[in-house]
């Protein structure tokens, strides 16, 4: 791959300052340094070196999160796959279809004919998000004089993992645009933003666009077919549709990225033996989660089925196992030191139990109480550092 590398120094001139594109200069340099280790080295005092950087982080975070991506391609594939069946449909009636008939079929009974019909929804959707996400990082990058960080990466794939797999191109693109300029950009980019931006964006919508975003008909991808999930079931007090394995593996309405449990333990396990997600706050949700479960079980109630939801099925319903190993553990917007961890995650998972149980005319949950945990971060932070130095200074 010389003749690329050669290519890329022979145009740098063009990107530098005073150039032709010197403006592009973040495109330039975030394709060079996604291809090629930079040249560039530390100088000046002494200093520590870590292998693993900022790139690296964001990089394995993006590769796990495919995990769930493809087990989630699959069931929208199959739900899909079965519904047509179930209509006696033969075919698809949108543009996808020239996607799927190219190289696979319907046959819900086919892994490979579900993954298709499951890609040819998820495709579209990050390609979309990724380029006009990355277009708006590349406009303040220019602006500011600085490279285009390597948070996007997870930020895209993130926000389309939180879709439905009807949602419609443009108002995914909105909800990018919105997450990253309100959410992380006006704060003053990564490492300043104090929300998660692939969360604002996606609460952006839920609210803008209730009606693409929620309801029985957006979560399988065939038109004239509705089917409530199982936590929405739940809330109205439904059979759930689906036994508690199920749900697990994944096989229930939903988001591309919350179906398969089974799915986001795996990739949750690779970010911790990488030390990249902090299992203080993933055990934090649990915690905060199980104790106000456990006390919404024993008080019980007469009319709101919620309240006799047990923990296993919590945790494997809607988008808590993503939220709490993706979302919650976000470096930037989570709680940074070891105290304050615990106590955002307990914060997060009481606030998701409360929200489902207590409204249940919401009852996801999970996104407003890291949205909430996002709030609160630097000020528990804070709380625990002063508690830290009044102990240094007792000790004397």
């Amino acid at each position: 791959m010389m003749w690329l590398r050669n290519f890329l120094d022979h145009i740098a001139p063009y990107f530098d300052k005073g150039g032709r594109f010197a403006a592009l200069y973040p495109v330039y340099e975030a394709i060079d340094t996604a291809l090629y280790t930079p040249a560039t080295v530390t100088a000046g005092p002494s200093h520590v070196r870590d292998g693993l950087n900022l790139k690296r982080i964001m990089i394995t975070v993006w590769m796990c999160a495919f995990i769930p991506a493809l087990a989630g391609a699959y069931v929208t594939g199959f739900q899909a796959n079965e519904a047509m069946q179930t209509l006696g449909q033969t075919g698809i009636g949108n543009w996808r279809f020239w996607f799927v008939e190219l190289v696979a079929g319907y046959d819900p009974t086919s892994v490979w004919d579900c993954l298709v019909h499951g890609m040819a929804y998820y495709i579209p959707l990050y390609v979309v998000v990724f380029v006009v996400g990355i277009a708006f990082e590349a406009v303040f990058a220019a602006k500011r004089g600085h490279e285009i960080n390597e948070g996007f990466f997870v930020t895209s794939i993130l926000f389309t993992l939180t879709l439905p797999a009807n949602t419609p191109l443009w108002m995914a693109a909105i909800g990018i645009v919105f997450g990253v300029v309100i959410g992380k950009e006006v704060f003053g980019g990564t490492g300043k933003n104090f929300l998660n931006p692939a969360l604002v964006g996606r609460a952006f919508l839920y609210f803008a666009y209730p009606a693409q975003m929620s309801g029985d008909a957006v979560w399988v991808a065939v038109d004239g077919f509705t089917r409530a999930t199982p936590l929405g079931a739940a809330a109205i007090g439904d059979d759930y549709g689906v036994t508690w394995i199920q749900a697990f593996l994944g096989n229930m309405p939903g988001s591309f990225g919350e179906t398969s449990t089974l799915a986001i333990l795996v990739a949750g396990a690779i970010l911790l033996a990488t030390r990249i997600a902090s299992w203080r706050i993933m055990a934090g949700c649990v915690l905060g989660t199980a104790f106000t479960v456990w006390a919404f079980n024993a008080i019980g109630s007469t009319d709101n089925p919620m309240f006799a939801m047990t923990l296993p099925w919590h945790l494997v319903l809607g988008g808590y196992a993503f939220g709490v190993v993706f979302m919650a553990t976000d470096p930037v917007s989570a709680a940074m030191t070891d105290a304050g961890r615990w106590a955002y995650g307990i914060l997060i998972g009481f606030m998701c139990a409360l929200i489902r149980v207590v409204n249940p005319a919401f009852p996801e949950g999970i996104m407003l109480a890291i949205l909430f945990g996002n709030l609160f971060a630097p000020l528990i932070d804070y709380y625990v550092v002063r508690a830290n130095i009044k102990r240094r200074l007792a000790r004397g």
